[in-house]
């Protein structure tokens, strides 16, 4: 391999890249529309799910949260146990066990029974996200991560464009069937695909480039030794516990809480706030709430390919969480015409979502081996924390004074911080130059 000239080496990489991406990445977004659609499926069982219950919007606002409490605490050992036991396990054993656990909130039927599945659903659910994340950096080098995350991430998006439609019409046609609310039938129909999908994974998932069938032995070794090549030129950290001690990886904290609070607001509560700028109607609600997320997509894939092809991060993630800020306190002030709300709250997800991929291409650039696989996990969970503080701060809101502008207010506050402190702060790191064999 070494004795190859730089460019047949170079085609030979690339040949292998774009297998991978083409084997991979529409894999991996389809695991991750599923566990997505089961994560936020409540914002639509809640349409009619709180009255049927007598829940109030805090209980609610509470349940769709605590989900995350229970990723912040099995976050990082999963990744851990990811990086001994590769990612077909582990990848496997979380996605059937959330299907299960989404297939049970069919038959919730008191506070405490809603508040445990969903800390369950959390449970099970934690280590995925970050696991790709960390499974992507076995694959592909610095240089074309945040495109290869824009792709990968494009599954937020994907399914707030298949998961609103999809639940709208489950909401509105399967009401009574077999004697079932059409909430509960939300949960079953979204919950079993989960579990086919982790069989799935266990036939068919490399866990590393020697592993796949579809590469050749000398397009694997190639790979393998570029990514080996890249981890010694740049230093990066591989110990966990002084990856801990490194400021970036605690700032990389700060900014994600700020920007997954404004994720986690437009997942769990674009379809009551849709409804509440007048738009009636279980499917109608479901076709609306995929408008931003389809905005959302095609801002995430161009930030990603344009941070790789100009080399810059930073003020990528920085301008989108801005536009993010900008959306969502715009749709706070807007509440009260349909019209100009929708287009603030397509603003936001265009903001919000172009923020991820720029994102996870900064902590990539100083952590690998264990130090990645535990400092990924940890900027994860606890910048997923946002994920309980923004859907309770704004049913608090919502039932406090009748609208949820004073919370999405909040919100837009956090995505500002982001954007400030990414503004302020010099360069975290950058991507690795490529080397001449594998520039092209």
């Amino acid at each position: 391999m070494t004795n190859e000239p730089a460019a047949g080496e170079a085609a030979l990489l690339e040949e292998g890249y774009r297998r991978a991406a083409t084997r991979l990445i529409p894999f991996l977004v389809f695991l991750f529309v599923l566990a997505w659609i089961d994560r936020v499926n409540v914002g639509f069982a809640k349409l009619s799910m709180l009255s049927d219950l007598k829940f109030s919007e805090t209980i609610y606002g509470i349940g769709a949260g605590i989900f995350f409490i229970g990723y912040f605490f099995f976050e990082v050992p999963s990744n851990l146990l990811l990086e001994k036991i590769g990612a077909k396990k582990t990848l496997a054993r979380i996605t059937i066990l959330w299907g299960i656990n989404s297939i049970l909130m069919a038959w919730v039927q008191s506070e405490t029974s809603f508040y445990i599945l969903r800390f369950l659903l959390g449970v099970f659910e934690a280590g995925f996200f970050p696991g790709v994340v960390l499974y992507l950096t076995y694959w592909f080098p610095a240089q074309k991560r945040s495109q290869i995350n824009g792709l990968f991430m494009t599954s937020f998006a994907i399914a707030g464009v298949v998961g609103g439609p999809l639940a709208g019409w489950i909401m509105s046609s399967m009401g009574g069937v077999l004697g079932h609310a059409n909430w509960q039938w939300l949960f079953i129909l979204e919950g079993i695909p989960s579990v086919l999908a982790g069989i799935a994974v266990l036939l068919f998932l490399p866990d590393r480039p020697k592993d796949a069938r579809w590469l050749t032995p000398a397009m694997a070794n190639a790979m393998s030794t570029r990514l080996e090549t890249e981890a010694k030129a740049n230093a990066k950290e591989h110990n966990f516990k002084a990856a801990l001690t490194d400021w970036k990886v605690w700032f990389c904290t700060l900014l994600y809480f700020c920007i997954v609070s404004g994720n986690a607001t437009i997942a769990f509560w674009t379809p009551s706030i849709i409804k509440e700028v007048g738009i009636q109607g279980n499917f109608t609600i479901g076709l609306v709430a995929a408008i931003p997320f389809i905005a959302g997509t095609a801002a995430m894939v161009w930030n990603g390919k344009h941070s790789d092809k100009t080399g810059e991060v930073r003020l990528h993630c920085a301008f989108a969480a801005l536009i993010a800020a900008i959306g969502l306190a715009a749709t706070g002030a807007l509440i009260g015409n349909a019209v100009a709300a929708l287009l603030a709250l397509t603003v936001a997800a265009i903001g919000i979502l172009a923020a991820f991929p720029v994102f996870w291409a900064m902590p990539q650039t100083f952590l690998t081996g264990t130090a990645a696989a535990g400092g990924i996990a940890v900027i994860n969970s606890i910048g997923n924390l946002a994920g309980f503080v923004a859907p309770y701060t704004i049913g608090l809101s919502t039932q406090v004074t009748g609208s949820s502008s004073s919370g999405l207010y909040v919100v837009a506050g956090f995505e500002l911080l982001a954007a400030v402190l990414l503004f302020s702060v010099g360069k975290i790191a950058a991507p690795a130059k490529a080397d001449t064999a594998a520039a092209h």
